[in-house]
């Protein structure tokens, strides 16, 4: 409609000899105002209509749980009617049987207390049946909102360990195509880094090369002091065949995982409570052993990073 106004306006304006160049882009100003202000109310209320259909979605939810609870509410609501009407049938004989025999007057006595004991039962029971569902609707809100807490705080683990991977992702860039990986999987962060890249053949020693990278590494470990710090040796399956201190591959793949710990804590921003070091040898191979390349592939040091989630699980266990 507003548009229709303002194509209107523009044609009697051009179609007028007497109106000057001003008038004209004043109206020309305005149309394109009410353009704009036409598109924003749009999208208002493209915006208005998700939320609205969000909230109908949990509101159909939200009914679908009390419509439950009504039920069964209902139930007891249901036999205390008709223990109610058992009463009021048992009240009219009475009343018919008053003028009868008194032993049969005492029998309707009897079982008319026998009723009313049986309805005071009934009250009591549909009594406790209400308290017991505004706890559990009260007990059902609390678990909500601690299940919505807990949710943030798990996303806010997974957030930091995605900044975490690009982080690490960044700063050891150089080392690209020399044998080091970088990924994140199952809440996660795991470097891997090929032997090629680290050590000599049958040595636990760290070349200069491999130093370097294990140092970036530990400045960022640094500055994320709420990260568990796992190295993890690993050898292919060919045995170890040097002598000296080194007895098997189990052996060599710990003293390896030893040797980047020791690099690591030379960072005094480490807190060393939370490295360990962890020797595999060869059984949690990548690849088949059958190759060379899937023996290389085996022949790694993996530094797995994992967040601390002891507030989480304390959470788990109040739900």
């Amino acid at each position: 409609m507003i548009k229709k106004v303002s194509l209107g306006v523009l044609a009697l304006a051009l179609t007028t000899s007497c109106v000057s160049s001003k008038v004209y882009k004043e109206l020309e100003d305005k149309y394109a105002n009410l353009k704009k202000e036409n598109r924003n109310l749009s999208d208002e209320n493209q915006n208005l209509s998700k939320a609205k259909n969000q909230l109908d979605l949990e509101g159909k939810d939200l009914k679908s749980q009390l419509e439950k609870l009504k039920a069964e509410r209902d139930k007891l609501a249901a036999d205390y009617a008709a223990a109610s009407a058992n009463l009021n049938t048992l009240k009219s004989s009475y009343s018919a049987l008053e003028k009868n025999s008194g032993d049969a007057l005492d029998t309707n006595m009897k079982k008319n207390r026998e009723l009313l004991a049986q309805l005071e039962a009934k009250e009591k029971a549909l009594a406790a049946e209400q308290e017991r569902l505004n706890k559990l609707q009260a007990e059902l809100k609390e678990r909500s909102s601690r299940v919505d807490e807990l949710e943030g705080m798990i996303a806010a683990k997974e957030e930091s360990m995605r900044k975490l991977k690009e982080t690490l992702s960044k700063a050891l860039n150089s080392f690209e195509g020399k044998g080091l990986t970088v990924e994140q999987k199952n809440g996660k962060v795991y470097v891997s880094m090929e032997n090629k890249l680290l050590f000599g053949s049958g040595s636990w020693s760290v070349g200069t090369e491999g130093r370097r990278a294990v140092v970036e590494v530990g400045k960022v470990l640094g500055v994320n002091p709420d990260i568990s710090v796992l190295i993890e040796g690993h050898t292919d399956n060919v045995p170890y065949g040097g002598t000296g201190q080194i007895t098997d591959n189990w052996d060599l793949s710990t003293k390896r995982a030893t040797a980047i710990v020791n690099i690591l804590a030379e960072n005094k921003s480490i807190d060393k409570k939370n490295l360990t070091a962890a020797g595999r040898g060869e059984y949690a191979p990548l690849a088949p052993n059958e190759t060379a390349e899937g023996k290389a592939k085996n022949r790694r040091i993996e530094i797995i990073l994992t967040p601390k989630l002891d507030e989480i699980s304390k959470m788990l266990n109040e739900l």
